[in-house]
């Protein structure tokens, strides 16, 4: 999209949308560090994985031994390693060694990471001391039946698996040590990027994919409509910039591309539904907007653990849970509609129920803010395309 042939493009680091092996379309340097499907058969029952990553590479120049199928290193290999060893070093090593070879002239580098994410451990396990460890105040929120019968399985699911609150502070401590060792890991970059003098010549952004609840509503990862998994970080530096600024309102992470692409001095691409909220990054005022939100289920992907026999409902209507699809939308008042194809729909009042314990989708008292916002969800829908029936 930045059709700039000055600028060298890289990417480091998680792909996830397929082959991780094979440097994607308009990046000139690749760097994988795991191991994805690079493709599958018609039934998607056998996955076909062809070559290994460059991490894996870098664990068998070590010495290491594969510990799956003779080949590859499992997600939790490397979670036992020293820092030193670990994914998020190993990106920095390379990230800044591109920087040094790079410095002079424009580029364009994406460095992902792995972390935080499961198994949840690492080398900085005990960095956080214990004590200091608190769960989310939403953790003793019991979902009543009013809630889609996905998240209440999912919350039956994580109580079954976890026995106490100690069990779910021990996972958030070592989820904190997790973000420790990113933090390492780009404050080495940074640094790099200062030595070097560039960083008064480069945009510098943080931001991700999706949050993880965490012990709210005593849930843990993603894949849910509340805050903590819908929300992300997203901060931007800029050259020369004299203060940090703060954008106290919503934005939609639909926007990050054509924000880019902006501030490079470069035109919208008419692949990008979103808009420019360059703006906002340079500290200047804009009307609030709605923030609209989608979950589509993963298919082929089964998640066997969710399908186990519950009292909570049939087998058949378990299923047709854990294929819901979700559109939501949160407007500037802070209101919060959920609609769904194949379960139950929430609102909230962000304002004045910010963890979001009461849905309050069926009162009669707000069913003119339902119909506005599903109005609103129906014309989003209509103006990108989006075929599902919510």
């Amino acid at each position: 999209m930045l059709a700039d042939p000055d600028y060298h493009c890289a990417y480091f680091g998680k792909w996830h949308l397929g082959d991780e092996f094979s440097a994607q379309h308009g990046f000139e340097e690749w760097l994988s560090i795991d191991e994805y499907f690079k493709s599958t058969t018609a039934d998607h029952d056998h996955q076909i994985i062809q070559g290994v990553s460059d991490y894996t590479k870098f664990l068998l120049s070590k010495g290491y031994k594969p510990n799956k199928r003779g080949k590859y290193f499992s997600n939790k290999f490397p979670a036992k390693l020293p820092f030193e060893l670990s994914k998020p070093k190993f990106l920095d090593t390379h990230a800044c060694d591109f920087l040094e070879r790079r410095a002079k002239e424009p580029f364009v580098l994406f460095v992902s990471f792995h972390e935080p994410h499961p198994p949840y451990n690492g080398p900085f396990n005990n960095e956080h001391s214990f004590s200091e460890i608190s769960l989310d105040a939403s953790f003793d929120n019991i979902f009543g039946d009013e809630i889609p019968l996905y998240y209440r399985v999912r919350q039956e699911h994580s109580k079954g698996n976890l026995a106490d609150a100690a069990a779910y502070r021990r996972i958030k401590q070592r989820y904190f040590g997790l973000i420790t060792e990113v933090d390492k890991a780009i404050g080495a970059i940074l640094t790099k990027l200062g030595n070097l003098g560039l960083t008064d010549r480069t945009i510098t952004i943080l931001t991700s994919d999706h949050g993880d609840m965490m012990s709210s509503h005593a849930l843990l990862g993603k894949e849910v409509m509340f805050e903590q998994s819908a929300g992300i970080p997203y901060l931007v530096r800029m050259p020369a910039q004299g203060r940090p600024v703060r954008c106290p309102q919503l934005v939609s992470h639909i926007d990050f591309i054509p924000t880019i692409l902006d501030l490079m001095n470069k035109p919208p691409h008419p692949q990008c539904i979103g808009k420019s909220r360059a703006g906002l990054v340079r500290g200047e005022s804009s009307p609030e907007e709605l923030v609209f939100l989608e979950w589509a289920p993963p298919v082929p992907k089964r998640n066997m653990e969710l399908e186990k026999p519950s009292k909570l409902g049939t087998a058949a209507e378990i299923d047709r849970a854990l294929n819901q699809s979700t559109r939501a939308v949160v407007s500037p008042d802070g209101w919060k509609l959920c609609l769904r194809d194949q379960d139950k729909n929430e609102l909230y009042n962000l304002r004045a129920d910010p963890e979001e314990r009461k849905n309050i989708y069926s009162e009669a008292a707000h069913q003119e803010t339902v119909k506005k916002l599903t109005a609103e969800i129906h014309d989003w829908q209509q103006r990108t395309g989006d075929t599902v029936k919510v």
